[in-house]
């Protein structure tokens, strides 16, 4: 495996509604990983996601990605830059169909053909999402919506994509369809960073992982060492 760091983070400090909910957070993502933040409700986890991706403003720290800082740049800037969120909360346009979903994703795109193919390529990964093209995407189900928001975001081609909570309120056969569906966008190369309250199912699909308690990093390591460690499941595997 490369180790090219593509996403680092620094003592990154953040307040939100007044409390500050990240209090010097380190880690990093190198190329050709499968990364995990886990860590129970209120750990900080959301907050980092979106100070990375520039929806939530720095207090203190820097963020790296690609080797230069990208503090203060917003989602847009950082999407033509190959670097790609699917939020909490799935975010999807939901007035519009599947299909214009999909085709918002490949806004900084002008390849029409390519999108084609790759509106496809996503039909292929979730059939459902191809059976009902034509519906508003706010007409749909929770995890049907988790999916079109993965789809979209891998419409823009990213480099690095950060999922956020992708599990979070779906039937136990969804989370199955969208963790299959993590670990195949992973096998094609894409890098990922997984914020996941569901620490058995994100320590057992990533490379390494980081353990997250009241806004800062408390455990470190291979994921694999993390799922069999005491105190991680005790904490969070109910063990």
């Amino acid at each position: 495996m490369t180790t090219n760091i593509l996403l680092k983070v620094t003592g990154l400090k953040v307040s939100y509604g007044g409390i500050q909910a990240v209090k010097g957070v380190d880690f990093e993502v190198r190329e050709g990983e499968l990364v995990s933040l886990i860590g129970s409700n209120g750990a900080g986890k959301t907050t980092t996601m979106k100070a990375i991706t520039g929806t939530l403003p720095i207090n203190a720290g820097d963020i790296e990605y690609l080797g230069h800082s990208i503090r203060g740049q917003g989602p847009w800037d950082l999407v033509k830059q190959g670097l790609a969120m699917v939020p909490e909360g799935r975010g999807v346009f939901t007035r519009m169909t599947i299909t214009e979903n999909l085709q918002m994703g490949a806004y900084i795109r002008d390849d029409k053909a390519g999108i084609a193919s790759d509106i496809d390529r996503i039909f292929t990964i979730f059939p459902r999402l191809k059976e009902r093209r034509d519906q508003l995407a706010g007409t749909m189900s929770g995890g049907e919506q988790q999916m079109l928001a993965m789809g979209r975001a891998l419409m823009s081609r990213p480099k690095v994509l950060l999922l956020d909570e992708p599990s979070m309120g779906l039937s136990p056969i969804m989370v199955d369809k969208i963790f299959e569906v993590v670990k195949d966008v992973y096998a094609q190369g894409v890098t990922v960073l997984l914020v996941e309250q569901n620490a058995s199912r994100a320590l057992g699909i990533a490379n390494r992982a980081y353990v997250m308690e009241s806004g800062t990093v408390t455990m470190s390591g291979e994921a694999q060492a993390l799922l069999h460690d005491p105190k991680v499941r005790a904490a969070y595997l109910g063990e």
